[in-house]
C-alpha cells in the first residue's frame, strides 16, 4: 500500500495515531484537548478525533474478541464447536469495523482523496453541523389565549 500502513500491520492504531499528531502537530492528548475546548475551530481536527475515538474503541473491541476466540480455542478438542465458531465471526466483524474505522481516518487524514476536492464535496462542507439552527425551529412562548401575530393579523382583517 502507498500509505505506509500493510495489511500485516498489527498495530494500525499507533501507526495513524502518528500519522495525526504529525499532521497536527501535537500528541493525541493535547489534539483531543484542543478540539473539546473548541470543536468548531478546525472542522478537520474535531472529524479527526471523532473517528480515531471510534477506532481506538474498535480496536479495544477486537482484543477482547480475540482474546475470548483464543480462551475458547485452547480448550477445543479437534473439532471447534457452534459457540466457538460464533466467537470467530465475532473477531472478523470486530476487524471489519476497525479496518473500516481506519479507513475514514486516513481519508481524512489526505487532503487529496477522492471527493474532497470536487462539487460534491463542497456541497458537504456547507452541510457541517452548526452551532445552532439557521432559523428559530419552535414557536416563541406567548401567554395562553394571545394570537400569533399572522393569526391577529387574519383576525384584524377579517373584522374590517
Amino acid at each position: 500500500m502507498t500509505d505506509g500502513i500493510s495489511d500485516e500491520s498489527a498495530d494500525v492504531v499507533g501507526v495513524l495515531t502518528e500519522r495525526i499528531e504529525a499532521r497536527f502537530d501535537m500528541g493525541m492528548d493535547q489534539l483531543k484537548a484542543a478540539v473539546a475546548a473548541a470543536p468548531t475551530a478546525n472542522p478537520d481536527a474535531t472529524d479527526v478525533v471523532k473517528w480515531h475515538g471510534l477506532l481506538v474503541e474498535a480496536q479495544s473491541v477486537l482484543e477482547r474478541a480475540e482474546d475470548d476466540l483464543l480462551a475458547a480455542l485452547e480448550t477445543q478438542p479437534s473439532e471447534v464447536d457452534d459457540p466457538t465458531m460464533g466467537l470467530a465471526h465475532r473477531v472478523n466483524a470486530a476487524v471489519t469495523t476497525r479496518d473500516g474505522r481506519a479507513m475514514v481516518v486516513r481519508w481524512l487524514l489526505d487532503p487529496d482523496a477522492p471527493g474532497k476536492k470536487d462539487l460534491a464535496a463542497q456541497r458537504l462542507a456547507r452541510l457541517r453541523p452548526r452551532s445552532g439552527p439557521a432559523v428559530q425551529t419552535s414557536a416563541p412562548n406567548r401567554p395562553a389565549g394571545t394570537l400569533a401575530p399572522a393569526s391577529a393579523w387574519r383576525l384584524a382583517r377579517s373584522a374590517r
